[in-house]
């Protein structure tokens, strides 16, 4: 099977003997999980064998679909990063801990990544982006945040 990698670190994801998850569009994991028996990297992509799924038809039908590892078997990300499925939940406050809300939601935009919080009043969007985000502590889940005065109105 050929597939484009989403990880920047396929050669530590793709590795003989490692389980991957097929997962839909929503995020819903199927059936069992699958074993990789060799890959190797072709241009951009990455060629995949996977242990008894031998036949075409059963490979086509994958897909559309996504293979996942559990987030416990990845390495963590480094000081001050943070795994994009980790932010929902993520409390968000301005530098001098004024309280702004909680992160209830995630938009993929041309922009960049946009975070929905929800706020004691009403929730806004925030950019993720450096000028936005000071601080991300990954350990009390909290984001620590420079935010324009015109967003928060």
């Amino acid at each position: 099977m050929v597939i484009f990698p989403l990880t920047s670190t396929p050669e530590a994801v793709f590795t003989a003997g490692q389980e991957l998850w097929r997962l839909d569009l929503t995020g819903a994991i199927l059936g069992e999980p699958v074993r990789i028996e060799r890959s190797r990297s072709f241009h951009r992509e990455w060629l995949l064998k996977f242990r008894g799924h031998e036949e075409r038809d059963e490979l086509d039908s994958w897909r559309g679909l996504f293979l996942g590892v559990p987030s416990d078997q990845l390495e963590p990300p480094a000081e001050g990063e943070v795994y994009l499925h980790e932010l929902v939940g993520f409390s968000v406050a301005q530098e001098d801990g004024t309280a702004l809300g909680l992160v209830s939601n995630m938009f993929e935009l041309a922009s960049g990544l946009m975070l929905e919080v929800q706020g004691p009043k009403r929730e806004f969007l925030l950019p993720f982006k450096k000028e936005f985000i000071r601080r991300i502590d990954r350990e009390t889940r909290r984001l620590t945040v420079a935010v324009p005065d015109e967003l928060l109105e």
